[in-house]
């Protein structure tokens, strides 16, 4: 016994030691981002890995971001937008899963198989085809368009990850409710989706993200002023000839601050989600 621990010792050590640098590497870029966004506009190119110091320290950034353009309002098209599509996505990909996993159909293992290509598949491969969807049902420069788009981004992610969690609730408790007389609704409300939170967290990190940060979408679908989101104003200072680094860094530190909140209210149901299926 005392033989396998100390086996186990170095590799837990080594395991540590590699997810460190890992969370290190990751980290340091944001860090270099929101501690440059505090300082002036020569300190950032003189002493880029230095914190900001009494006379280094300037807010010049933040005041232009605020000043000029609309932020607020790009800040509020993006929230929108972002809970919206995680919404629907949720909403829509836990209903598609718990008919795969709960009911037997011809046709059943394929449609779950169909699915999984939009993982596989980028969608971004139809912009064009979506250009025209869109020009010609007229939401062309609408969150609606953005809305439509990053739901059917991210469904299939949705209906595999929570396919796989639902075949793992007990039919037993299933059963009882509808002896109990509890329609499907109830049953998928009720008793199957408080005990896939875990999984639902996962997705909507994993799906927000993405809808968060895209630049591509809102450029090509919705580059006008009203509806320009966060990622898409960011560009606003950033010229062909001069760019305001200040001004970019802090719209950029602003639009990290809802991932970071959003990690930090769903980091345990987030890790729960991920360990449940390594571990029995």
């Amino acid at each position: 016994m005392s033989s396998k621990a100390t086996t186990s010792l170095p590799r837990t050590i080594a395991a540590h030691a590699i997810l460190l640098l890992y969370t290190a590497i990751a980290l340091f870029p944001v860090l270099v981002i929101i501690v440059n966004s505090f300082k002036s506009r020569n300190a950032i190119f003189r002493t880029p890995l230095s914190p900001p110091t009494a006379e280094t320290f300037d807010l010049i950034g933040y005041r232009t971001v605020l000043a000029q353009g609309d932020f607020l309002l790009y800040f509020q098209n993006s929230f929108v937008v972002t809970v919206a599509s995680l919404f629907f996505v949720l909403l829509f990909g836990a209903m598609a899963a718990f008919a795969l996993a709960e009911y037997r159909f011809r046709g059943n293992t394929l449609m779950g198989l169909y699915l999984a290509l939009g993982i596989m598949i980028p969608i971004r491969l139809g912009t064009v085809a979506i250009l025209q969807l869109m020009v010609a049902s007229g939401l062309v420069n609408t969150l609606t368009a953005l809305i439509l788009v990053y739901t059917a981004q991210g469904l299939p992610l949705c209906v595999f990850i929570l396919s796989e969690f639902m075949k793992q609730v007990s039919d037993d408790l299933k059963n009882a409710g509808r002896i109990d007389g509890l329609s499907e609704y109830r049953i998928f409300f009720r008793l199957v989706l408080p005990l896939v939170r875990p999984a639902m967290a996962t997705v909507a990190v994993f799906t927000m993200i993405p809808i968060w940060n895209d630049l591509w979408f809102p450029l090509i679908l919705a580059p006008s002023e009203p509806t320009k989101t966060i990622t898409l104003g960011a560009q606003l200072f950033i010229g062909q000839y001069v760019t305001n680094w200040n001004a970019v860094l802090a719209a950029l530190s602003l639009a990290i601050l809802p991932v970071l909140i959003l990690y930090l209210f769903f980091s345990r149901q987030l890790i729960r989600g991920i360990t449940s299926g390594a571990v029995k």
